[in-house]
């Protein structure tokens, strides 16, 4: 019974739209109708700017973290963290308080990774930062992490590089953590290819996309 309500604890912590509310009840806006639609921490910035981002983006790896991090304050050893954290993922972009219509599981996944392995989510932080830096594109980054992050998960072991050894569920969990993402940002990939992407205000731009 106990697993089965850190279960629901943390698709119930992934659900809370963070930028959805906070976009309606501090500037009577609905992000659903702005930008790209979406509630995600990068929409959240576009539309509701930086105060509203930041907040966006630290609740919702919170949620990924602390329902990494339930199971273990609890002292529940039959399940791996991990299942726990995929919940909220879950919950995240399939959110029961908004329609089933949520993120695309960027900022709770690195909050899953910041509580579990936060040595191997700041190798990819510096993946995506570097690729934001030479493309300006949040998309972009976002899509080369996760497929860095299915590749390293199954060669760094081999080296014994930040993941000392093979885990089946990690692995597993990264590679559909990582392909779902991907998937999320299908629309993303059709605008990088077409140069019509939405950009940052800074960095090379290296894929000359048309800034708007």
């Amino acid at each position: 019974m106990k697993i089965i309500g850190l279960f629901i604890i943390a698709y119930l912590l992934g659900s809370i739209p963070t930028g959805l509310w906070i976009g309606k009840r501090f500037y009577h806006t609905n992000l659903r109708e702005h930008g790209s639609g979406n509630t995600g921490t990068t929409n959240t910035f576009r539309i509701l700017g930086f105060k509203a981002g930041v907040t966006t983006l630290s609740i919702d790896i919170l949620k990924g973290t602390l329902a990494t991090l339930l199971p273990v304050w609890l002292g529940v050893t039959e399940v791996s963290p991990l299942l726990i954290g995929f919940l909220a993922i879950l919950g995240h972009t399939f959110p029961i308080f908004a329609h089933f219509k949520g993120g695309k599981a960027v900022a709770t996944s690195a909050g899953v990774l910041l509580g579990f392995a936060p040595l191997y989510l700041l190798f990819l932080l510096l993946i995506f930062g570097l690729t934001l830096y030479l493309y300006s594109m949040i998309s972009l980054s976002s899509i080369i992490a996760a497929i860095v992050g299915i590749l390293t998960v199954l060669t760094f072991p081999a080296c014994h590089f930040i993941l000392k050894s093979y885990d089946p569920l990690f692995t597993i969990i990264i590679i559909i953590m990582g392909s779902f993402i991907i998937y999320r940002h299908k629309d993303n990939i059709h605008r990088i290819r077409s140069k019509s992407e939405n950009l940052v205000p800074f960095g090379l731009n290296l894929s000359k996309q048309i800034k708007k």
